[in-house]
C-alpha cells in the first residue's frame, strides 16, 4: 500500500527548516522523558539527512555539542555539531569520538536498515543495528545518562528490550505520533544508565 511522503509532518518539518519529519519522533521522546538539556554532549547514530541533530544542537544549545554519524554525508552546518560520513561496524570510533570527549550524556540511534520487503530479514538487520548501538552506549554514554534505539519489532522485542533493562534503570517503548501507520518501527527510550 502506498503512503503519501508529503504529509502533514512532512510540512510541517519544511515550515519549521528541519531536515526531515523523523524530528517529530525525537521531539515528542524529550517532551515526554526530558532526556536533552543545555550543555549535553550527544552522540547522533544514523544521524542522516540531520534533523535529529538539528533538535539536539537547538536544545543543547551554544554549550552542547552533537557528533552525528551516518553512511550518507549529511549536508547541514550546525555550530555545535560534528558529523562524520562513515560505516560504524568499520570506523575507528575511538578516535572519532575524541573529536567531542566522551563520555556523551545522550546516545541515539535512529539507525534502519535498507529494507528488503522480507519481515524477517528486516526485523534481523534491525536488531543487528541496535546491538551495535548498545555496545557503542555502554562503551561511551556517562553514568546516569539516556540512550534512545529505534527496532522494528520482531521475536528477539523481548529479549532486546530485557538487555537494556540489565544497563539502565528504565526502559520504556514508544511509537511516537508521527510514525507512519504502515511502519514496524519502535523507541525504546532508555534512561538512567548504570555502568
Amino acid at each position: 500500500m502506498a503512503y503519501n511522503r508529503k504529509d502533514y509532518y512532512y510540512h510541517k518539518a519544511k515550515s519549521e527548516n528541519f531536515a526531515a519529519r523523523s524530528v517529530f519522533k525525537l521531539q515528542e521522546i524529550d517532551q515526554r522523558f526530558k532526556i536533552l538539556k543545555a550543555g549535553y554532549k550527544v552522540l547522533d547514530l544514523g544521524a542522516a539527512p540531520g534533523s535529529w541533530s538539528q533538535y539536539c544542537s537547538k536544545k543543547t544549545g551554544p554549550g552542547g555539542r552533537i557528533l552525528g554519524i551516518d553512511l550518507e554525508p549529511i549536508q547541514l552546518t550546525l555550530p555545535n555539531a560534528l558529523f562524520l560520513t562513515a560505516d560504524l561496524r568499520t570506523l575507528d570510533l575511538e578516535k572519532a569520538v575524541q573529536k567531542i570527549l566522551p563520555p556523551f550524556d545522550v546516545i541515539l540511534s535512529d539507525m534502519a536498515p535498507k529494507t528488503t520487503g522480507i519481515r524477517i530479514t528486516d526485523q534481523a538487520r534491525s536488531l543487528e543495528l541496535c546491538e551495535l548501538a548498545l555496545d557503542i552506549t555502554n562503551q561511551y554514554l556517562k553514568k546516569g545518562g539516556s540512550f534512545v534505539c529505534k527496532l522494528f519489532q520482531g521475536e528477539d522485542f523481548e529479549s532486546f528490550r530485557k538487555k537494556l533493562a540489565g544497563s539502565f534503570k528504565k526502559v520504556d517503548i514508544l511509537r511516537p505520533q508521527s510514525t507512519r501507520k504502515e511502519s514496524k518501527e519502535v523507541f525504546f527510550v532508555c534512561l538512567s544508565f548504570q555502568i
